[in-house]
C-alpha cells in the first residue's frame, strides 16, 4: 500500500483527523498545540491525531495528498479543512463547530 493510500485510508476511516507534530497529549510545535486547543474549544474530543514526526514518509506524503505545504492539517469527513490559521478563522465564525456537527 502506498503512503498516499495509507493517508487516504486514515482520513476516510476516521471522522476527524489532525495530522500534527506530536500528539494531542503532547504537541511538539505551537501550531499543532493551537490546532488541538481549537478542536477542543469547538467541543471535539474524539479526534484522531497522526504524529508526522514519527514517519518522514507521512510527513512528506500528507503535504502532497492535500497539496498544502504546512503541518498541522485537519480533515473532517475525509475532506481537507486547512491548518491552524484557517481552523481559527472558522472557529471564530462558528463554521468549524458547524462542520464538526455535520
Amino acid at each position: 500500500m502506498s503512503i498516499q493510500e495509507q493517508i487516504k485510508e486514515v482520513v476516510t476511516t476516521h471522522r476527524v483527523v489532525l495530522f500534527m507534530k506530536g500528539s494531542k497529549q503532547f504537541p511538539q510545535c505551537g501550531f499543532s498545540a493551537r490546532a488541538v486547543q481549537i478542536l477542543q474549544a469547538a467541543g471535539c474530543e474524539d479526534f484522531v491525531t497522526v504524529n508526522v514526526l514519527e514517519n518522514d514518509e507521512v510527513r512528506q506524503g500528507i503535504k502532497e495528498y492535500s497539496d498544502w505545504p504546512t503541518i498541522p492539517q485537519l480533515y473532517i469527513g475525509g475532506e481537507f479543512i486547512g491548518g491552524s490559521d484557517i481552523m481559527m478563522e472558522m472557529f471564530e465564525a462558528g463554521e468549524l463547530q458547524e462542520a464538526l456537527k455535520a
